[in-house]
């Protein structure tokens, strides 16, 4: 072996502590860099053309524009976050509803069945087993 070996101790505890430190600052870089460009396409105040020049600005300038952008218009982020996330909740809400029925009550059930059977379009039978599924 002519050559050097560096070991674990080789390492610095200090030089360990920075490079973890620069990695977490590199992936908090490029969380709020996702952040931002969602943020352009989300916010639905902006033309086209200004959503272009936010993103142009933002993937030519990167830490300029990010920088920029948080300054200029970081104040509504959180509120465009918030209906964002409003919006898919009441959209999975609205199918959640849809696609279990209509989410009336047993009572509301067993009235729309008592006025069917009162009409005479169903038979006290039909009724019986009706009414058994329902409260069952």
């Amino acid at each position: 072996m002519a050559g050097h070996v560096n070991l674990a101790y080789d390492y610095p505890v200090l030089g360990a502590f920075w490079t973890a430190m620069w990695v977490f600052l590199w992936i908090m870089w490029v969380i709020l860099l996702f952040r931002v460009v969602l943020d352009v396409f989300r916010d639905d105040t902006m033309n086209g053309w200004a959503k272009a020049g936010w993103l142009v600005f933002v993937l030519v300038l990167p830490f300029l524009g990010v920088f920029v952008y948080v300054v200029v218009r970081g104040r509504d982020m959180g509120r465009r976050e918030q209906q964002h996330v409003r919006a898919q909740r009441e959209e999975v809400e609205r199918y959640l509803r849809d696609t279990a029925g209509t989410g009336t009550s047993a009572a509301d059930q067993l009235a729309k069945l008592s006025e069917i059977r009162a009409r005479g379009d169903l038979s006290d039978e039909e009724f019986a087993r009706a009414k058994e599924k329902i409260l069952h």
